[in-house]
């Protein structure tokens, strides 16, 4: 059964420090956090992001490794999130200024696949998106902002 109605989007990016976060290097990084999250949380078709134990952003969570960032959120819509990810002011200046703050990485970094509304994915699916993507490259299960997929075509069942 595929997921054609009631879908949402969810997306893990992934990003390697290059230097720790309380460091001088990415002081514009931590300062720009809250404010970056609070528009997110506003803005239009925006539903969930993941946190840490204070609820305020991920930055503690190290699911893969001391250096290793996750950002994963949920949207209502593939517009909602790229209007937010690339037409954001606070959001994109950070995005222009990545190579300070991120080593580049070989693989995919960030990963979107469709979610059944109200489905709240976990570090462990997201993760199986991304190591999908990585394999597999793009297709209904897990794809890039580059090579959308429709949600009608995706399976509304979790991929591990």
């Amino acid at each position: 059964m595929g997921c054609v109605t009631g879908c949402h989007i969810a997306q893990l990016n992934v990003g390697v420090l290059q230097a720790p976060m309380d460091s001088p290097q990415l002081a514009d990084f931590a300062a720009n956090l809250d404010h970056v999250n609070a528009i997110a949380d506003a803005a239009p078709g925006f539903v969930w992001r993941l946190t840490d134990a204070d609820g305020s952003n991920a930055t503690s969570l190290r699911p893969r490794g001391p250096d290793l960032l996750v950002n994963m959120s949920v949207w209502q819509s593939l517009e909602s999130l790229r209007a937010f990810a690339y037409r954001n002011g606070p959001h994109l200046d950070m995005l222009r200024r990545r190579r300070e703050f991120f080593r580049p990485l070989d693989d995919a970094h960030q990963v979107l696949w469709w979610i059944p509304q109200g489905h709240i994915p976990d570090l462990d699916e997201a993760f199986a998106r991304l190591d999908l993507l990585r394999r597999d490259g793009c297709g209904p299960s897990a794809f890039t902002f580059r090579e959308p997929c429709r949600p009608s075509a995706v399976p509304a069942a979790r991929v591990r």
